[in-house]
């Protein structure tokens, strides 16, 4: 298996990131699609609406720890998670891109998790 990073849409695209993986359920505000340089938008490994919204309107301090919890289970029964592993699999070097501002509580820090086992 690849080497897998994760990094913000809007950041810029460096060839470094090798492919490119968008794990938003929905596209991210003003970025274009040719500045993206995406290889992949799989949006369908993004958590359901209904758990983004829970999680960003709790305020709950093991908020994290149960969206965490929530999205795993999500995860567990979501085909897309064979898809991502096959696209990692294939590829020396992969970057998972995400859009949320906070850089350690977001739904790509899992799915690395996830795909480094």
């Amino acid at each position: 298996m690849g080497k897998v990073n994760i990094k913000r849409i809007y950041s810029t695209a460096k060839k470094t990131d090798g492919f490119r993986i968008l794990v938003d359920r929905l596209w991210p505000r003003g970025v274009s699609k040719e500045s993206a340089k995406l290889d992949l938008w799989l949006k369908e490994i993004a958590p359901s609406t209904e758990l983004r919204q829970w999680f960003h309107a709790s305020a709950a301090p093991d908020g994290w720890q149960q969206f965490k919890a929530k999205y795993l289970l999500e995860l567990d029964r979501n085909p897309a998670v064979e898809v991502l592993r096959d696209v990692v699999t294939k590829h020396e070097k992969a970057t998972l891109l995400y859009a949320v501002n906070d850089e350690m509580h977001n739904h790509a820090q899992i799915l690395k998790e996830l795909i480094a086992g």
